[in-house]
C-alpha cells in the first residue's frame, strides 16, 4: 500500500482550502527501464474528496499526472473539527482513504 496522504484543511472567512499531497509513482507506461523493457502503466484514474461523509469532488485523471501529485481545491461551508476525507483508486485496483480535521 502506498504512502499515506498530507492532507491539509484550513479556515479562511466562509471557504476552507484543502491541500493534498498524495504518494503515488504514476508511471505513463511509455518510459522503459534500464534493460529497455517498456514500463507498465501504473497511475491514478480517481480521486474524490468528501466533507463529513458528503461528496464535494470527483476527479478522473489519467497517465499524464505527474509523480507524487499535489491537488488544491476549496470547500465552502466547512467549519474547524469537520472532516475532510480525500480518496484515490489507480489503474491496478489500488485505493487509499485518509482523513483530516479542518484546522
Amino acid at each position: 500500500m502506498a504512502d499515506p496522504m498530507r492532507i491539509r484543511a484550513q479556515v479562511a472567512g466562509d471557504k476552507t482550502t484543502v491541500r493534498v499531497l498524495m504518494s503515488h509513482e504514476m508511471e505513463t507506461g511509455q518510459r522503459k527501464d534500464a534493460a529497455g523493457k517498456v514500463i507498465p502503466a501504473w497511475f491514478i484514474q480517481e480521486v474524490s474528496a468528501a466533507l463529513n461523509g458528503k461528496p464535494v469532488l470527483t476527479a478522473q485523471w489519467g497517465p499524464a499526472v505527474s509523480k507524487n501529485p499535489f491537488m488544491q481545491f476549496t470547500v465552502k461551508g466547512a467549519k474547524a473539527g469537520d472532516k475532510v476525507s480525500v480518496s484515490w483508486k489507480d489503474n491496478k485496483g489500488e485505493t487509499r482513504t485518509d482523513e483530516t480535521t479542518v484546522s
